[in-house]
């Protein structure tokens, strides 16, 4: 099958090299000095599971160049969604699907979902995505694996190597099935699933309580939940979540210590946010927990904590300004 992975930085390079092995036709969209990289040395990935090789791939900045694809492989961050939405046209075929791979809420939540509620403004504003990618050609998917990009070109999956699928609107369909055979071909577990919001919302209590207060905090994975302070204050987010997912019709099955339990098992680990703080780079926190707090007033559920920290982390990652000088 022929594949297109735009954004091909830890997630979408490790996911895109597995079917490079498979066989498949691949070929990977990138920028700036990793797009430099990819073309002059290949892709290097080095992984606890499956070794170290370097690629030779096919890599572009520009989706025109690729062609329509079978499955594009959506790498890149939630945020970055609205501005490649227009120029995934140059991709789309008469039987093409779109590989949602995002952290947090995503924009076709609500596809497929009887009497379903109006679209998110934190995650789409205005409807770019859906206009651009609907609902009807998107496979869900959740990532349980740990990569980073450690430079341009070099690709470190650590641990993990999960990647629950899901239809929007639920069942099995010829192309989810097509897609969870060839990343269990190359060692991947990459199961179906007929309720992949359970799955959305198990993740996302996770990570929307996790990924901010460890940028706040500074904190490691390992440290903040070791801390008392910090342990109650992520029940307390987890505990408005699951309040917000109970609305939309959504009851989390797994308690909150299970899922803090499965992050203590991550260990020293810098959460994505925290990197993202130390990089200079934006954060996902629409994502994360602007779309749950969206949710929640629309459904009139109460979540004061959620909106502190959301606030809070705001805050900390906006532009410093020089402001007023004063002498002394």
């Amino acid at each position: 099958m022929r594949v297109a992975v735009y954004g091909s930085g830890a997630v979408g390079g490790f996911l895109g090299t597995r079917l490079l092995e498979g066989g498949h036709e691949v070929a990977f969209i990138a920028r700036g000095k990793h797009l430099e990289a990819l073309q002059t040395s290949g892709l290097q990935v080095r992984s606890a599971l499956f070794g170290e090789r370097v690629y030779q791939v096919r890599a572009t900045s520009s989706p025109a160049e690729i062609g329509p694809v079978d499955y594009v492989l959506l790498g890149v961050k939630a945020s970055s969604l609205t501005q490649i939405a227009p120029l995934v046209e140059h991709l789309k075929g008469p039987h093409t699907s779109f590989v949602s791979m995002q952290n947090g809420m995503p924009w076709w939540y609500f596809h497929g979902v009887e009497g379903a509620d109006s679209p998110i403004a934190a995650v789409d504003p205005g409807g770019v995505i859906e206009r651009h990618i609907p609902g009807s050609l998107v496979i869900g998917s959740i990532v349980y694996f740990s990569s980073a990009l450690a430079e341009p070109g070099q690709v470190v999956h650590s641990s993990g190597a999960r990647l629950p699928l899901g239809e929007p609107a639920g069942g099995r369909t010829e192309r989810i099935l097509t897609l969870s055979s060839a990343f269990q071909s190359v060692g991947l577990k990459a199961p179906v699933r007929n309720n992949i919001r359970h799955e959305l919302w198990v993740k996302l209590m996770g990570n929307g309580a996790l990924n901010p207060l460890s940028a706040l905090t500074g904190k490691t994975l390992r440290d903040l939940i070791d801390s008392s302070d910090g342990h109650g204050l992520i029940r307390s987010m987890m505990d408005e979540i699951r309040q917000v997912a109970a609305a939309v019709g959504v009851q989390i099955a797994i308690s909150n210590e299970r899922r803090i339990e499965g992050a203590r098992a991550a260990g020293y680990h810098k959460t994505s946010m925290l990197q993202d703080l130390e990089r200079g780079r934006d954060p996902e926190l629409d994502a994360l927990l602007g779309a749950v707090i969206e949710l929640a007033g629309r459904n009139h559920v109460d979540v004061p904590t959620l909106r502190a920290i959301d606030a809070a982390t705001r805050v900390l990652f906006a532009p410093r300004s020089e402001g007023p000088r004063t002498s002394q």
